[in-house]
């Protein structure tokens, strides 16, 4: 069994794509899944497979949702060891509470191309910054996130891929929760 985190993008969210964590939660024991646990109504799904391709794991949840609740809701899974990379390759390592820094990741679908990249590259803000490194982009958000230019929308329409971003709590705990789960 391999331990994954699957985080659904855009439930939730300004009452669109409601769904309960209870009912998250059954529909992956539906699929067999084990071990399978909530973080926050956002759409963050620690559980056990005993599929090792995520991109497989990805497609099943993807198309059982859909099924399920009829409407589709795209999906990224990493694991827990992945995450832990994503937190520890951080660019801001350093960020002042005090100015308002908040650090934020958004986790990509796919690669984007060389051409996306210029595209996000050419949309730098004066206020807020990013760095894009594989799969992750890190955002250090200066003042409030519901305000900066680097909205989960925008860095997928720039970049041509399905994502998602939490914040840089949300990931840590994540990372706590699967290894508190792994560690029963």
């Amino acid at each position: 069994m391999a331990q994954y985190v699957a985080m659904l993008r855009g439930i939730n969210v300004s009452g669109q794509k409601i769904i309960k964590m209870d009912r998250l939660r059954q529909l992956f024991e539906s699929m067999n899944f084990t071990d399978v646990s909530t973080y926050i109504q956002s759409g963050n799904v620690i559980f056990e497979a005993e599929e090792l391709d995520a991109a497989i794991l990805r497609d099943r949840i993807v198309h059982e949702l859909k099924e399920q609740l009829t409407y589709d809701i795209p999906v990224i899974i990493r694991t827990p060891a992945e995450l832990l990379e994503v937190v520890q390759d951080t660019p801001y390592a350093a960020v002042n509470v005090d100015e308002n820094e908040q650090r934020y990741v958004t986790f990509l679908s796919q690669a984007p191309t060389e051409a996306a990249l210029a595209k996000l590259d050419a949309a730098q803000s004066e206020v807020d910054e990013y760095q894009v490194k594989g799969l992750t982009v890190y955002l250090l958000i200066r003042k409030n996130y519901g305000d900066s230019k680097f909205s989960n929308n925008f860095i997928e329409k720039k970049l041509g891929v399905s994502a998602t971003t939490r914040n840089w709590e949300t990931v840590n705990k994540l990372i706590q929760l699967a290894d508190s789960s792994s560690n029963k």
